[in-house]
């Protein structure tokens, strides 16, 4: 597999992760100064995401700190950028026990650890996963940080929510791949929100997805199999696209699936702005604005994206570049600037 990892990354130690009472330093995954964005499950022995998107936030004094993965039964590692006080991103492969993350003076330093992307094509949804991040522990001085933003922000759909070949056209492996250049990363940044970020790959509201991941209306509500996610009820906007792999479906079939699954995510969300976007590529758009219709729930929106990108905005037939996820994020940041809450 191809990877582009810093210049020092090649002289990291592939040391065994320690348990998390290992020594006084060691501080376990579920600690109250550890900040998580996106779908994570989380317990004293492991905070596991298989989302590419989901970020971690956390502060620690001195020039060290080291991230702990188990890493025992993967086979195709999840891709990271890890960033430290606001500098550039390094990338790294999850392919190791430790990860080391340098700064430069005493500190306090604030580090983002973000999953650049979690290849769907190897199991990610039944433990033991293949692929994913799971993060033992921190070893270092963590210290308490400021409090994220008030607004969540929740995005839902395929390998264009994922990021899939938004880099470039290859999707053998994660190398093209990058969550944090794709559309919601982009809007929840922008307007200041806290980000849940679930792409699934080849999924659809009846199509299941690669990797062993279920249709959209299973895998809602849940990290992976046996892990129920983090609930959307405070939810302030919910942005759903899907549509675009359930083209094999007939138009009646797919607008009772699509119905299930708006009304699914309207019961865990009572309170949020729903936008339900036309597919980019435009299949089964005309279905998505006929039920967001028949629901004639005020807070649930069609957003119709025809012309927000075209041919040249693609790295491939359907996956927007950097480019094309740029403009899909100015059209959704210019219509969320109105009607969600200040920042």
């Amino acid at each position: 597999m191809k990877r582009l990892l810093p210049a020092a990354a090649g002289t990291l130690l592939l040391l065994a992760a320690q348990p998390a009472h290992a020594a006084p330093d060691t501080v376990r995954p579920d600690d109250r100064r550890l900040a998580y964005e996106g779908h994570w499950s989380r317990s004293a022995e492991a905070a596991v995401t298989v989302n590419s998107g989901s970020r971690l936030r956390f502060r620690f004094t001195g020039d060290t700190v080291h991230a702990l993965f188990d890493v025992t039964s993967v086979t195709l590692p999840a891709q990271v950028y890890v960033s430290v006080d606001g500098g550039p991103k390094q990338r790294y492969d999850v392919d190791r026990a430790d990860l080391p993350i340098t700064a430069k003076g005493p500190g306090p330093h604030t580090a983002v650890l973000s999953v650049k992307d979690v290849f769907s094509r190897v199991n990610r949804w039944v433990p033991p996963l293949q692929t994913g991040a799971t993060l033992t522990g921190l070893k270092g001085r963590i210290v308490p940080q400021k409090p994220l933003p008030r607004r969540e922000f929740a995005f839902y759909g395929d390998s264009v929510t994922q990021g899939v070949n938004a880099l470039c056209g290859d999707n053998s492996d994660s190398d093209c791949a990058d969550g944090t250049a794709a559309y919601p990363t982009l809007v929840a940044d922008a307007l200041h929100a806290r980000l849940t970020q679930v792409g699934f790959g080849r999924q659809g509201v009846i199509l299941t997805g690669n990797g062993g991941v279920p249709n959209a209306r299973d895998a809602y509500g849940w990290n992976h199999a046996g892990s129920a996610a983090s609930s959307d009820r405070k939810a302030d906007v919910i942005v759903v696209n899907q549509g675009s792999n359930d083209a094999a479906y007939g138009a009646e079939e797919f607008r009772a699936a699509y119905r299930a699954y708006l009304t699914q995510i309207r019961a865990a969300a009572p309170h949020a702005r729903i936008l339900a976007l036309r597919p980019l590529n435009g299949t089964h758009g005309t279905d998505v604005s006929a039920v967001v219709a028949e629901l004639a729930d005020p807070r649930t929106e069609f957003v119709d994206t025809t012309g927000w990108v075209t041919a040249e905005d693609l790295n491939d037939t359907v996956h927007p570049s950097t480019a094309g996820h740029r403009k899909v994020a100015d059209r959704l940041i210019t219509l969320l600037s109105e009607g969600v809450p200040a920042p």
